[in-house]
């Protein structure tokens, strides 16, 4: 059967108010990209010559807006004009883009660069040529602009400096050289430097950052390996040109996220307490900071830290969403975020020849220099420099060993200069994170003794903190924390440190004592000089780093152990009712090792607690998982020892595995 087609609705008609507000949106984007500055710095004439079209565009479009007398504009055009708006914003684009870019990149890529610039001559030549002059009815000024942009364009070709093509010739050899190990000049490199207005150590800085961004957004794997070379070239000549000029501004490496601020507890690692850098997914489901479980892992756990339940296997899966949330946050917070995963794979450093020499030829100068220094405030400047190195990627940690580092840093550590001490121990802690450094500190003569000196004497807190956090990194290997819990200087240390230190610095000590504590032998010598007294003052201001240390020690330290905790076992208490959800899981845990263990006194003495009962219950509907589990098991001992079967630490360890059936609630004394 056949249908009858339906008519077509009318198509609307344009006011003349829609054309108005269309020219004058036009009219502003043109004003905004004429008065862009062109590159100065490379394809100066390419970006000038864009500029000056749009300038031309502008007077022609303002002579629109004020002759503008024909009603509603021919369809073609409304069509040139927004045309015209999307080329004139991709112009702009590309133009900022250039300026706020990496300038080596630029230099490189300046060929397809110039090819866009053509590009968009091209289309606003297209553009004008189409327009409808006669239908416009415009003024005899209009159309001579008209024209005059018409011939501006027409004439145009891809057209190169060659001041600009020779540069990035020369910039091209120096990567070669570097790559067959040739130490380029310093005078060439300066002039490199000087074209690209790279004058000094803070643009060369932050052409580094730009790079390693544009690694980040790069797919292709050849570009990607031709950015990482520019990036050893960029940090061989900061150091080499500028690095007597370097600014020093040492920033405390916690105190602007921790001290300042309380960091989400979503965003801190179970294991270290401190905020999360590369968030890893392990079997059962958890998150962790990768170094963290790593360390746990390499430790002999075969278990989750926080759950207890059993590793299925190591494998570990980036939590990218929790990294991209922590990102957003550090940013709203101006804290610096670097990442041990981003950094590895932005650099690329085990593959690229050119940035391995070039950071090769980077150590050797700055190790030169600050080993040469006639004061103490020029090597500051260089070891300043090298701490910035060694934080960047594993190869430049490798280096800075293997060309004997270490000899040199040790010299630094007993120095009066408090910044040069600053950053000598932090440089030995950013060594440390690579696994084959840590036993080149261990064995280098006088580096161990040189860290411990400034965790006791250190001439600021941050000097101490950084040692106590070289420490930690070097405890994770299970060898090493016997032999630095076998040191007496070490353990005083970090326990004057945990009393006394601002916040940062305790933290760093408390994450020392906590891996030192999963030694059974260290253990002992911990509670000798009062870890337990410690924790306990600590928890007033750190509840989750304090009642975390008390559980690592009730569970390795025996009956010593027990003895000492049973005077914070209202502290204990306090903290499960009030804590956060990290805090009440340690709070549970050990309640539980200390009931087990020390029998009805101990029970007795939780049990005398007001309320006690309506707690564990709470804990139990809302904790953590692991949290639920202890609260529940604690629960079973209270209820056991209220019935009269809790009459030692012999009995309890036979009935905390057993499930209880009654209902009846306890009648807690006093």
């Amino acid at each position: 059967m056949a249908v009858s087609p339906e008519p077509l609705p009318p198509k609307k008609k344009r006011s003349s108010d829609s054309d108005e507000r269309l020219l004058r949106s036009l009219l502003l984007r043109s004003r905004e990209t004429s008065l862009l500055n062109p590159i100065p710095f490379v394809l100066y004439r390419n970006s000038n010559s864009i500029i000056r079209k749009t300038k031309l565009l502008t007077l022609m479009l303002e002579e629109l807006v004020v002759d503008h007398v024909v009603p509603c504009f021919p369809a073609s055009a409304v069509l040139c004009f927004e045309e015209l708006y999307i080329i004139l914003q991709s112009i702009k684009t590309l133009i900022e883009d250039c300026c706020n870019g990496s300038k080596l990149w630029l230099l490189i890529e300046q060929q397809s660069v110039a090819n866009k610039f053509h590009e968009f001559t091209l289309e606003l030549s297209t553009l004008v040529d189409i327009f409808p002059v006669k239908a416009m009815n415009l003024s005899q000024d209009v159309e001579e602009l008209v024209n005059l942009i018409r011939k501006q364009c027409s004439k145009t070709a891809v057209w190169i400096d060659e001041k600009d093509i020779n540069l990035r010739n020369d910039v091209l050899q120096k990567l070669d050289r570097i790559k067959s190990e040739i130490v380029p000049q310093k005078t060439k490199l300066k002039e490199i430097f000087t074209r690209l207005q790279l004058n000094d150590s803070t643009s060369c800085t932050e052409e580094i950052e730009i790079l390693e961004e544009e690694v980040r957004n790069q797919s292709d794997e050849k570009s990607k390996a031709e950015i990482v070379s520019l990036i050893g070239l960029v940090r061989y000549a900061k150091c080499v040109l500028y690095g007597e000029s370097s600014p020093r501004i040492i920033r405390d490496r916690k105190k602007s996220n921790s001290t300042d601020l309380t960091i989400p507890a979503d965003f801190r690692c179970p294991i270290s307490l401190d905020l999360v850098r590369d968030p890893v997914v392990v079997s059962t489901g958890q998150t962790y900071d990768r170094a963290s479980i790593n360390l746990w892992i390499e430790s002999g756990h075969t278990t989750c830290p926080k759950t207890g339940q059993t590793l299925d296997h190591t494998g570990m899966i980036p939590n990218r969403a929790l990294r991209n949330l922590i990102t957003m946050w550090c940013r709203e917070h101006r804290i610096p975020f670097e990442s041990t995963e981003t950094n590895e794979k932005v650099t690329g450093e085990s593959t690229n020849k050119t940035l391995f020499e070039a950071t090769k030829m980077t150590v050797t100068f700055l190790l030169e220099k600050a080993g040469a220094s006639q004061s103490l405030e020029m090597a500051d400047r260089f070891v300043h420099e090298l701490r910035a190195l060694a934080k960047t990627d594993s190869n430049s940690r490798a280096c800075i060993a293997d060309a004997d580092g270490l000899q040199l840093l040790v010299k630094f550590l007993s120095s009066d200069h408090p910044t040069l001490q600053i950053n000598a121990v932090t440089t030995i802690l950013n060594l440390s994170i690579l696994d084959a450094n840590k036993t080149k500190i261990m064995e280098t003569e006088g580096v161990v003794n040189g860290i411990v000196e400034v965790l006791r004497t250190g001439a600021t807190w941050e000097a101490k903190g950084n040692a106590a956090a070289t420490i930690f990194s070097l405890t994770g290997v299970p060898v090493y924390r016997k032999k630095l819990g076998r040191k007496s200087r070490v353990i005083k240390g970090l326990m004057e440190l945990a009393r006394t230190g601002p916040i940062s610095s305790k933290r760093d000590a408390l994450v020392a004592i906590l891996n030192l504590a999963g030694d059974r032998e260290t253990v002992g010598k911990l509670l000798e000089v009062g870890v337990v007294e410690m924790a306990s003052e600590v928890m007033d201001g750190l509840p989750e780093e304090g009642v975390t240390v008390l559980e690592a020690v009730v569970k390795k330290g025996g009956l010593a152990a027990i003895t000492a905790a049973f005077h914070v076992i209202r502290k204990l208490a306090t903290i499960l009712r009030d804590g956060t959800e990290r805090a009440q899981e340690s709070a549970a845990a050990t309640l539980v090792n200390v009931c087990r263990k020390g029998g009805s006194e101990i029970v007795s003495e939780l049990a005398a607690i007001p309320g006690i009962e309506r707690v564990i219950w709470e804990v139990m509907g809302m904790g953590t998982g692991r949290g639920r589990r202890k609260a529940a098991t604690l629960l079973r001992i209270l209820r056991r020892w209220a019935a009269g079967l809790y009459g030692n630490a012999t009995a309890a360890y036979s009935t905390t595995g057993a499930s209880s059936t009654t209902t009846t609630r306890v009648v807690l004394p006093g």
